[in-house]
């Protein structure tokens, strides 16, 4: 039986131009790793300039993915267990992101797997339920550290420093963000 709860997303593209920004909504349910979102984000693109994937779920975490003509992808996430329980937010939890060496995905030996969250039966120790909200587990079973991850200063030349990238508040990061780089008027198109 499920809650009834829709999870609601919010994913947009900020090209810059040489007039400045340009806005657009994007549906990323073609979208299934960040290969395919960088592509999405360089179709955007005007001359390799700027483009930047901002995708929110809604009151929980946001990420930005920056692109800057075929350069790698950087990436910041604002909750990295809050993105894990996400189809979308596993996109960004890439192996290099999370410190992992890609290409470990061995499956632990089944005597090392904890299948019911108990151990010999007995019910959970309460202090550990407080450890719950400190982790995310990926789709893979793998855990993730709750707060932020990624590269802090992807938006410092454009006048988001860190501390301000940081403190930013997941239910309107993204109006904050394009406030900061005179792109509000043009996100509001699309929202």
């Amino acid at each position: 039986m499920t809650s009834g709860r829709v999870t609601v997303y919010f994913a947009a593209l900020l090209a810059r131009t040489e007039d400045g920004w340009e806005a657009s909504d994007t549906e990323l349910d073609d979208v299934e790793t960040l290969s395919d979102l960088s592509d999405l984000a360089r179709e955007a693109s005007v001359d390799d300039d700027t483009v930047l994937v901002y995708i929110e779920q809604e009151d929980a975490w946001f990420g930005v993915v920056r692109v800057d003509g075929e350069e790698d992808p950087r990436i910041y996430v604002s909750d990295a267990a809050a993105a894990a329980r996400s189809s979308y937010g596993e996109i960004l939890l890439t192996d290099e992101l999370l410190g992992r060496d890609p290409g470990d995905d061995d499956v632990a030996d089944l005597d090392s797997l904890d299948l019911d969250g108990t151990e010999d039966g007995e019910p959970e120790n309460e202090a550990d339920d407080d450890d719950e909200d400190d982790v995310g587990v990926t789709a893979k079973g793998e855990t993730v550290p709750s707060g932020p991850i990624g590269d802090r200063e992807v938006l410092t030349d454009l006048g988001v420093n860190e501390k301000e990238l940081l403190a930013l508040d997941s239910t309107d990061a993204l109006g904050e963000i394009a406030e900061r780089l005179g792109a509000a008027e043009v996100l509001e198109t699309v929202r």
